[in-house]
């Protein structure tokens, strides 16, 4: 039991570690990005009085190393900032978007692995066959294709040819839940569709690794039936690199949001950092990044405790 804490100490220890180092780099890349949010603020017939009044009141004349500390001190109180043109803290402005992203890239990984697993496994148990030759043949093809491109063709064919599904938006406030979801379908599909590539390859690759070995011929010598045989024996031991490229497609799937929200106009964190970005909101995109950092952090986390569960030789 001593063990397990001091793993999850040190592990723990790491994260902070990481989070702390992507804090210090966020805050150094939007510095020193070209742009002036207060001249973004008060428009093009701004005199440089009041840039510079404005700069003032918003602490951006402040020598660096203090903007550095003050920022550190309130990220330790659990404090994004505040947002410069949202009138609002980032905390709330990333909660509030948050909805559209987190469904999406749940859709998006379930539909992925839904599309992945199976086809991996049977590519990698007919391997040389027609099939398997189809399999990776369309995987380069799929991790080849932009999402934006795929996002265009589905929202032409199957919203505006078809008007099965709504070609944009998420709904107003008062739009009922299942509504809302219905507008996630065609760019989870898009997301999805994409990022099963990587896992389909991965998934027959490890496979193929498993299959070739000898408890798997003396399972087959001893008569167990082939479904057992890749489903129990060889599926559960491929599982380890299996789960990583999953938990990796997880923390692409939350940067690839970006565009895809763009292209569907829906209104969630990748939205948000776009606008942002255009208007040099710092504090917006320092807390969305670190958001991001932390969810890949955890994500990594849960990924290396998965691995004890689907392997119970692996140890913490």
């Amino acid at each position: 039991m001593n063990r397990i804490a001091q793993a999850l100490v040190r592990r723990l220890a790491g994260m902070a570690i990481v989070l702390a180092i992507v804090a210090t780099v966020v805050f150094l890349i939007v510095r020193v990005t070209p742009g002036d949010p207060a001249a973004v603020m008060l428009g093009s017939d701004a005199t440089p009085e009041d840039i510079a009044q404005l700069r003032e009141k918003l602490g951006l004349n402040a020598p660096l190393i203090v903007q550095y500390g003050q920022f550190l001190w309130r990220l330790l109180h659990g404090d994004l900032g505040q947002s410069i043109f949202l009138n609002q803290s980032v905390g709330q402005a990333l909660l509030s978007r948050a909805e559209p992203t987190f469904f999406l890239t749940l859709f998006a990984i379930l539909i992925a692995t839904a599309i992945a697993l199976p086809v991996g496994v049977l590519s990698a148990v007919k391997r040389g066959t027609l099939f398997d030759q189809i399999v990776v043949t369309v995987t380069m093809v799929a991790a080849s294709v932009p999402s934006f491109w795929l996002g265009l063709v589905l929202i032409q064919i199957f919203a505006v040819q078809m008007g099965w599904f709504p070609a944009s938006g998420y709904g107003g406030p008062d739009t009922p839940f299942g509504a809302r979801l219905h507008h996630l379908i065609l760019p989870a599909i898009t997301l999805g569709v994409v990022n099963s590539a990587l896992i389909t390859r991965f998934t027959r690759a490890a496979m193929l690794d498993v299959l070739g070995d000898d408890y798997i011929r003396t399972a087959r010598a001893k008569g167990a039936g082939e479904g057992r045989v890749v489903l129990k024996h060889a599926l559960r031991n491929a599982m380890v690199p299996i789960i990583t490229v999953i938990g990796l497609s997880v923390a692409m799937l939350v940067a690839g949001a970006v565009v895809t929200e763009s292209v569907f106009g829906l209104p969630g964190v990748g939205n948000l950092v776009v606008s942002a970005v255009l208007r040099r909101d710092y504090p917006v995109i320092q807390g969305t990044l670190l958001a991001a950092a932390a969810i890949y952090v955890l994500i990594n986390f849960i990924v290396d405790m998965l691995y004890v569960v689907a392997d119970p030789r692996v140890k913490l």
